[in-house]
């Protein structure tokens, strides 16, 4: 059992440390293929990890990052058309831009024909594309395409060509004209120099730009939210047991499996270690599960969860159910036969085996009361999209269930001074019920605001939590009965307490209706920006989008800056904007105590001249638009590359003063994370 609870515990550790440095969810190759006599085609190829999309071909200038090709040398070769998407492109209204988008899942490709002029080719271009998942978007992306060497094309035919070419010229030059037209969508090769980067050109050589990633690594180690959350899905988890224990599966269990084993061994010290030994067995079964979770979704699949219509939907029905269960609609139970052949099996060993085969029956026979925790569980923290959460998560649970067989295996004595069995399990059962109705709502939003339905606003959600927890309320206070409630049953003072709490919370939400803020809930409801009736209008706007200036001009004024990496086309750094910076306080700390300077990434503004830099994997990049050098700055400084990401800085070091934060509309928590900065910056001073 030891050895057993040693490689859960090892290979916990070792997933818990595996953590990603840089997002790389698109993989493109590039060829080209020919076609027959003069004509070729450079294909794009990408394969896309799940949960994400990569844009198609023109979108329009206010939509996100759209597919375009660029040439920089095109020498013995011509374009032919323009730049098209080829594979299943998917189409759908987005709200947000208010625009029908096209984009490419799983794979798709991106094809460019061009027509051989001569008989030598010399072919430098490159595909700059967007991609996007629900939480974050990276910034342009380009894939380079560089070939050179001998074409289908003839001397001969090549020679009639330029003949020709030179007879256009004569005419061309014989006749005025302002612009020579260029189809849309192609590019012709730059005529400006490609610079090595300078501190001019991109600030490089300031310490504004050093990369801080040890620095930001610290906060995060000295317990951030990454660290924070696994501490809470573990109190979570423990919680979730707990509650299990009171329910008439669980409870009147366990002095009959603890006088078992007290009985059958005359050797107290013996008894003791099998009563460990069952709740140890209970502990491996449950880490057992969780795992089984973590590794059938994955990370990948676990975070596009988070977000997906279908998943959410299917939660959402899932927990009803659950509740339905809890209210007395019905019971989940699993097959008899399970519980018996397992019951049999650990009659017929001994040992350890025994045991564990003892703590599953346990398992199985209280399934119809704890299936619904477990499930609501491992469903609120496998949507978190975190590998590890499952896994913590029943560890948490597994522990609080165990804890009572082997307490009172130690001590006897307590077992009558436990409470005895009654209609007030049924009362836990019933509340538990209504936190799951609750919590349903909640995956039903994420699939509303998905897509675009409106069905579930802000006051609808509001109004169905009212009415819940209200009616809770009057449940806990004895007005409202459920078919297995003991019609005699009176309220008690720990009822009473309860009910008047709910009555309270319920009462508290009532002001959300005309757009009060609501913190304590603010991590459920849907956005203000779903609220149809508002009283509330608030706005916070960046005065600075250069790196350089902002942080001159916050040294000027003695403020801290707040970095925003963000991007025209990304939808997530919208929502944070109308659901996190239109709070009262999220506001007024940025307009009045930081100076924003907010940096997009997809800015397509060209740089007065080409830049070559060497980014952070070494490879040498040009980067050609404002864009590219905020994107540049990203990966350099925070060892980042997705929007939204946002960073708090000293103006006059460029040290880091807290964590990262990103996409994460949790209020109180970024309120946190900004008073933090001003308490860092102001220590600092």
């Amino acid at each position: 059992m030891k050895k057993i609870l040693a490689t859960l515990f090892a290979l916990l550790f070792y997933v818990c440390n595996m953590q990603a440095q840089m997002t790389d969810p698109v993989h493109f190759s590039s060829s080209m293929k020919l076609l027959g006599d003069d004509l070729a085609e450079i294909v794009f190829s990408a394969t896309i990890d799940p949960g994400w999309h990569v844009y198609s071909t023109e979108l329009g200038q206010d939509g996100p990052i759209e597919a375009t090709f660029h040439a920089e040398r095109l020498e013995g070769a011509e374009l032919v058309g323009k730049l098209s998407p080829r594979g299943k492109v998917t189409e759908q209204f987005d709200e947000m831009f208010g625009m029908t988008l096209r984009f490419f899942e799983k794979q798709g490709a991106f094809v460019q024909k061009i027509r051989f002029l001569k008989p030598q080719y010399d072919i430098s271009c490159y595909l700059e594309y967007g991609a996007c998942n629900d939480e974050m978007c990276l910034p342009p992306t380009q894939v380079e395409f560089r070939k050179s060497g001998k074409s289908p094309v003839s001397e001969a035919k090549a020679d009639k060509t330029d003949k020709a070419e030179e007879q256009d010229m004569i005419a061309e030059t014989a006749r005025p004209q302002d612009t020579i037209p260029v189809a849309e969508g192609d590019t012709v090769p730059s005529a400006q120099p490609v610079t090595e980067v300078s501190a001019q050109a991109t600030g490089e050589e300031s310490a504004l730009w050093l990369p801080v990633t040890e620095e930001l690594q610290a906060f995060e180690h000295g317990g951030t939210d990454g660290a924070t959350s696994w501490w809470m899905i573990f109190l979570e988890g423990l919680l979730g047991g707990f509650l299990a224990i009171l329910t008439p599966c669980v409870w009147p269990i366990i002095p009959m499996t603890v006088s078992f084993f007290l009985k059958r061994n005359k050797e107290r010290a013996k008894a003791v270690r099998e009563a460990v030994s069952y709740g140890a067995s209970i502990v491996v079964i449950y880490v057992l599960l969780g795992l089984a979770v973590t590794l059938a979704f994955g990370a990948s699949a676990l975070n596009a969860l988070s977000t997906d219509a279908v998943f959410n939907i299917f939660f959402a029905l899932l927990l009803i159910v659950f509740a339905a269960s809890f209210f007395g609609a019905f019971e989940l139970t699993l097959p008899s036969s399970w519980s018996n052949k397992i019951d049999q099996k650990s009659e017929a060993t001994t040992g350890l085996l025994s045991i564990f085969l003892m703590a599953f029956t346990l398992v199985l026979v209280s399934f119809s009361c704890t299936g619904p925790i477990i499930g609501f569980l491992l469903v609120a923290v496998s949507t978190q999209g975190n590998i590890v959460a499952p896994t913590i998560g029943m560890l948490g649970f597994a522990i609080a269930l165990a804890i009572p067989f082997t307490v009172f295996a130690l001590f006897p004595s307590l077992l009558k001074q436990a409470p005895k069995s009654g209609g007030w399990m049924n009362t836990v059962k019933v509340v538990l019920g209504f936190i799951e109705l609750a919590f349903a709502l909640k995956f039903l939003s994420v699939a509303d605001l998905t897509n675009n339905w409106h069905l579930l606003d802000r006051e609808v959600f509001v109004s169905l939590w009212i009415a819940l927890f209200g009616l809770l309320g009057i449940y806990l206070l004895g007005w409202l009965k459920f078919p297995h409630d003991d019609p005699e049953h009176r309220t008690n003072v720990p009822q009473f307490f309860l009910g008047l709490i709910s009555l309270a919370f319920a009462i508290y939400m009532v002001p959300g209706l005309w757009g009060a803020p609501l913190k304590a809930i603010s991590a459920f409801a849907p956005p203000m920006n779903t609220q149809d009736f508002n009283l509330y209008d608030g706005s916070v706007e960046a005065k600075y989008t250069d790196y350089d200036l902002g942080m001159a001009a916050a040294r000027a004024e003695g403020k801290p800056v707040m970095v925003d990496f963000t991007g025209y086309g990304c939808v997530n750094c919208r929502k944070m904007e109308a659901a996190v910076w239109t709070d009262p306080k999220v506001q007024d700390i940025l307009n009045n105590r930081y100076v924003l300077i907010s940096l997009f990434v997809d800015d397509k503004t060209p740089l007065p001249a080409p830049i070559v830099v060497t980014d952070v994997n070494g490879q040498q990049r040009t980067l050609r638009t404002v864009g590219q050098k905020w994107s540049y700055l990203e990966r350099k400084k925070i060892g980042a590359n997705t929007q939204p990401y946002y960073v708090l800085l000293d103006p006059t070091t460029g040290k880091p003063l807290n964590g990262l934060r990103s996409y994460d509309e949790n209020i109180d928590e970024y309120v946190d994370f900004l008073k933090t900065g001003l308490k860092n910056f102001s220590v600092e001073r």
